[in-house]
């Protein structure tokens, strides 16, 4: 049904590498106030270096394997990449970014969620993070046959990672989750947190 679904909306299968110069420019625009970006899921670094030749801005690109790193950027100027675990981001401050990006991976990471929390403690108060994927509904899903999160799951794992704000949409003919989410500052934080701790023990 789905892939009758795709057919009929008209969807090639280079549909996300069509689009994908446009997707950068978006997020380019969403993070434009950013100076310091880490990337979370990086690959090829391909849109780090985008955004880092857009006023300047310090990117960190963060990816369990360093095999498609740019070799003559990977650790100069304004673009870092760094091979690493997301959960695990050791080399990197409390509050040291402005803003936090993942494209494509959130479906890939073994325990997303603490990833995202390790997103939050990077950032600084009211900085933003920005996660875009495939949802489940999707043609990603008849071409990789992967585990896709819906929006609203991916709104409610951004919640529980603790951030303010936490929401999520489809976009480009609903072949794209598009959500967003940003650090509470230090004054609204115990009110966050208060809100998830009620969330998780209606659940429970």
């Amino acid at each position: 049904m789905m892939k009758e679904r795709q057919q009929r909306m008209g969807l090639p299968e280079d549909h996300y590498e069509r689009i994908k110069a446009r997707l950068y420019q978006r997020i380019c625009r969403e993070l434009h106030a950013a100076k310091r970006i880490l990337d979370i899921g990086c690959g090829s670094c391909q849109l780090d270096r985008l955004l880092a030749e857009q006023n300047g801005r310090r990117i960190v690109g963060v990816d369990i394997s360093d095999a498609k790193f740019p070799e003559e950027e990977a650790h100069t100027g304004a673009l870092q990449c760094r091979k690493g675990d997301a959960g695990n981001i050791e080399f990197l401050k409390d509050g040291s970014m402005d803003g936090v990006v993942s494209v494509y991976a959130l479906h890939e990471m073994n325990n997303a969620l603490k990833a995202l929390k390790e997103a939050r403690r990077v950032l600084r108060p009211a900085g933003r993070i920005l996660i875009v994927d495939f949802p489940r509904e999707s043609l990603a899903k008849r071409l990789w046959n992967e585990h896709y999160y819906t929006p609203l799951q991916v709104e409610a794992l951004l919640r529980k990672a603790g951030f303010a704000d936490a929401r999520a949409t489809v976009i480009y003919q609903k072949q794209l989750i598009w959500a967003q989410g940003r650090r509470a500052r230090s004054e609204e934080q115990e009110s966050v947190d208060r809100r998830a701790k009620i969330r998780r023990t209606k659940e429970g």
